[in-house]
């Protein structure tokens, strides 16, 4: 029997388009945090996908769980917080605050939801090896127990790619895009192995440094970098999508981060045909912040040009942003040897 901890959550590799072909599961793919929940008998637990603890941030999802009337499974799936029916990525974030008042309160005017799409462990049985197929089935039937309780919710899934493709092409507000599945494929713990089509490029990329503003004491552009194959931070480009009202508090926030390594690999202001005075003047961060940023092309390593900034990811932890997030989108012919189950190909 599975002694229970944190699984690792299975990933997805972008891809330019929905696969066809027969044996795929298609799931809306949700914007919130990935939660792999666990329970054995008394003991409950919220992980993020980085394995931090999420039971201090949404005791309203941990008590659901701990209520379930299964003894002892892992359900591996996705937090969300709604307004007006809408999924709302900044009122999720508010959720990751030091107070425990302030939690607890939100925690009843906006509870979260815990969307499930995947079950790991059931009873005794570790299922992480059996195909989707199987594990999609023990899930329903595991839903049919619990339907009844408020705060979860089973994610639809559909083996159609007309019907998928139509999902993508009208999306609503809460989704992100499509996750493509196989049936026939086990749950591969960590690793890219499901596939992911998005409207937008994006890259959670770790805040090296920041300028300031020209003749300004606030912040003018975040300096981004990710991680190499040896460990070390690059650079890889800038964002200063920041609005006015923003850059006071941003600036106070970077400003008690100040006098850390920054950027240990390629830094800005290296030697380049490109530099300029100013380009050396940044400061050094350390390196505690990751943001997603929406990009339109890559160049040796770098955006080509300034990004946009998306959101804030502190449920993301900075090591797991590597330059593996920068690989250009493939057809999804060309991955889906990487995808199929050894048994089944």
């Amino acid at each position: 029997m599975p002694d229970l901890d944190f699984i690792a959550p299975m990933e997805a590799k972008l891809v330019t388009k929905l696969p066809d072909g027969d044996g795929w599961q298609f799931e809306p793919k949700w914007d919130g945090f990935r939660c792999i929940a666990v329970k054995d008998g008394a003991a409950t637990a919220l992980y993020a996908k980085s394995g931090k603890d999420l039971g201090r941030y949404f005791p309203e999802v941990l008590a659901l769980v701990e209520k379930l009337p299964a003894k002892r499974f892992v359900l591996d799936g996705e937090l969300l917080v709604t307004v007006d029916g809408v999924a709302s990525f900044d009122d999720l974030q508010q959720r990751l605050h030091p107070a425990e008042s302030r939690i607890r309160k939100l925690s009843k005017e906006t509870p979260a939801l815990l969307v499930v799409f995947d079950l790991l462990v059931d009873g005794k049985a570790d299922l992480t090896g059996k195909p989707l197929k199987e594990r999609r089935q023990r899930l329903e039937t595991f839903f049919g127990k619990v339907s009844e309780v408020a705060g979860l919710r089973l994610s639809p899934v559909g083996r159609d790619v007309e019907e998928a493709r139509g999902w993508f092409e009208h999306l609503s507000q809460e989704l992100d895009g499509i996750i493509c599945k196989r049936l026939e494929g086990p749950y591969k713990s960590g690793e890219r192995a499901m596939l992911k089509v998005k409207r937008i490029r994006s890259a959670d990329c770790v805040v090296g440094g920041f300028r300031y503003g020209t003749g300004s004491d606030e912040v003018g552009s975040l300096l981004l970098g990710l991680f190499n194959s040896e460990g070390k931070l690059d650079h890889v480009g800038f964002t200063s999508a920041i609005s006015a009202s923003e850059k006071p508090a941003l600036t106070k926030k970077l400003e008690k981060l100040k006098g850390g390594p920054g950027f240990t690999g390629d830094a800005p202001g290296g030697p380049s045909r490109w530099s300029t005075e100013r380009s050396s003047e940044w400061v050094p961060l350390r390196t505690e912040l990751v943001v997603e940023v929406s990009y339109d092309q890559i160049t040796g390593n770098r955006f080509r040009h300034g990004t946009r900034l998306l959101r804030w990811r502190p449920d993301k932890a900075p090591e797991q942003c590597t330059f593996e997030q920068l690989a250009e989108p493939v057809d999804p012919d060309a991955v889906i040897g990487a995808v199929v189950a050894p048994e089944a190909r």
